[in-house]
């Protein structure tokens, strides 16, 4: 019987040390599998060229160029990867979003519709001016509560870029 105690105990230690090992080894392998791989910001090419996207980003990211940004134009965006194409680059990844131009009369009609059926902003006096979809809301509320949620209420209009509240109690 103590024969076999210590048979098991030596096949015991010998599956330890395997585990031991390969723990050692992934270790060892996550911080090679964590690097990250480098990038590039060519952005101030792109601009020098004479593109003129909103919030253009161009990376390049392991051989791929990527492209964000927006814009209403979609040849905007399609002159942006001849510009990635004629700078060498074969793999280009082109993310610009093409947005509609903003309607800031419905955004306004939407904006006023919203703010005067909503049962928390009643007693309160907001005007709404939208231009290309930033929308400015002046007049009076009674507390900051009032001014948050009319904030709320008309940025989640579509169309809408931004909102700057004005608003005063």
């Amino acid at each position: 019987m103590v024969g076999m105690t210590d048979a098991f105990s030596l096949v015991m230690r010998a599956n330890n040390l395997k585990i031991s090992a390969a723990i050692a080894l992934f270790a060892a392998a996550v911080p090679a599998m964590a690097q990250q791989v480098a990038s590039r910001d060519l952005t101030p090419q792109f601009v020098t060229a004479g593109v003129t996207i909103e919030g253009l980003r161009a990376v390049e990211v392991g051989g791929i160029l990527v492209l964000r940004g927006r814009t209403t134009e979609p040849a905007a965006a399609a002159q942006t990867t001849a510009i990635a194409q004629s700078l060498g680059y074969a793999r280009v990844a082109n993310l610009i979003q093409v947005v509609e131009v903003a309607d800031d009369a419905r955004i306004e009609r939407m904006a006023e519709r919203k703010l005067a059926y909503y049962r928390g902003l009643e007693g309160t006096q907001i005007a709404v001016d939208s231009t290309n979809g930033v929308v400015k809301l002046t007049g009076k509320v009674s507390n900051e509560l009032q001014k948050d949620m009319a904030a709320s209420l008309v940025r989640n209009i579509d169309g809408v870029r931004s909102v700057q509240v004005a608003l005063q109690r």
